[in-house]
């Protein structure tokens, strides 16, 4: 686990064989990890995965069938939600529509039984940090989804706990606002040192704003490691397949002593396979580490199919002995047309090769 070892007397979040059964089904199986004080650390995997159900854990919200779980070097395994120092941002937000934007923020507070003047104190600074500054007395409804999304941060940071939880924070917000607010939370965490469990589906949300990267698929951690660790070099065929676009080649592996070849549909390249054994293998690779070269180049011989323009590139899908291959082009200068041949290139080191 490298820089992740356990350690109970750490701040931040310690998972320690936590595992979640409602009647006979696992939920959560066995799973430990860490999140360090001052970090953020994004549960990823498709619904139903076991994400939600570990943050809920992390919460209070749902008990612990087996193993224990630390905030801040304590177990509180058996504390209730209420006695957990954390703080949980829900994807609905959860604003009282009756209440001015300052009356939410100050509701944590007061209920605390903070004195009025100082929770309004406390809320307006914290709505000041957001961007928020003279929408105080707004309604919630009032607001757009983004500034909605920034009262909820606030809220939760007001109380300022050890440990704040997104659940899909950005899912109700538009495209081009989410890559926004993602940034905004991204740079609030940073400049604040807070220390941040997010759970989401989206492989580009978790890449865009995390230190740290746990996989989970069937309530069990598939992976887990920086962005750049799973996007590189993904454990699996799930994995490579989960975070962002690959190409799964089903072939054989051979090994020679002018180095590894791997061959699929007839058609034999050059590949480095570092540390797996000859034999069945999967080859996976990222569209944009594909080039379309002219016919009789290139590594495999393929036909166009389907080509379409996106401004800073253009994709293609190729039909070839290798099955249909998406290829990303940044050079959208000049379309190649469908049913071209053309052939297809790539370096030895830009595959990821599986065990099959």
């Amino acid at each position: 686990m490298g820089s992740h070892e356990m350690n109970g007397n750490a701040g931040g979040v310690v998972f320690e064989n936590v595992t979640k059964r409602y009647g006979g089904v696992t939920a959560v199986d066995d799973v430990s990890f860490r999140v360090a004080q001052g970090e953020l650390v994004t549960l990823l995997g498709p619904s139903g995965c076991g994400k939600t159900t570990t943050l809920r854990m992390v919460a209070g919200l749902e008990p612990v069938t087996e193993g224990r779980v630390l905030i801040g070097g304590t177990d509180v395994t058996l504390r209730a939600a209420n006695e957990r120092d954390v703080s949980m941002v829900f994807q609905s937000y959860a604003l009282f529509p009756h209440m001015t934007v300052l009356e939410n923020v100050c509701y944590g507070p007061m209920s605390m039984r903070m004195d009025r003047a100082k929770a309004r104190e406390v809320a307006a600074s914290k709505l000041a940090m957001l961007g928020l500054a003279g929408l105080e007395d707004r309604l919630p409804s009032e607001l757009s989804g983004g500034q909605q999304q920034r009262v909820a941060v606030a809220r939760s940071l007001v109380l300022e706990p050890k440990v704040l939880l997104f659940d899909e924070p950005l899912s109700n917000l538009d495209a081009k606002l989410r890559r926004r607010v993602r940034q905004e939370i991204r740079e609030l965490q940073q400049a604040l040192s807070l220390t941040v469990l997010y759970v989401t589906h989206d492989q580009e949300e978790a890449l865009a704003v995390s230190d740290h990267i746990i996989v989970m698929d069937g309530g069990k951690i598939a992976q887990q490691g920086t962005p750049r660790e799973l996007y590189e070099s993904p454990a699996s065929r799930f994995l490579a397949d989960f975070i962002g676009d690959a190409n799964l080649v089903d072939g054989e592996l051979a090994k020679g002593a002018s180095g590894s070849t791997f061959t699929a549909g007839g058609v034999s390249a050059p590949v480095r396979a570092d540390g797996l054994a000859a034999g069945p293998a999967t080859l996976a690779v990222r569209p944009h580490r594909l080039r379309l070269v002219d016919a009789g180049r290139g590594l495999v011989p393929g036909t166009c199919k389907r080509a379409a323009y996106l401004g800073s590139r253009a994709e293609y899908v190729v039909e070839s002995p290798w099955g249909e291959l998406l290829v990303f082009d940044a050079d959208a200068a000049s379309l190649h047309g469908r049913d071209q041949a053309v052939g297809i290139d790539f370096d030895p080191g830009a595959v990821i090769l599986l065990a099959r």
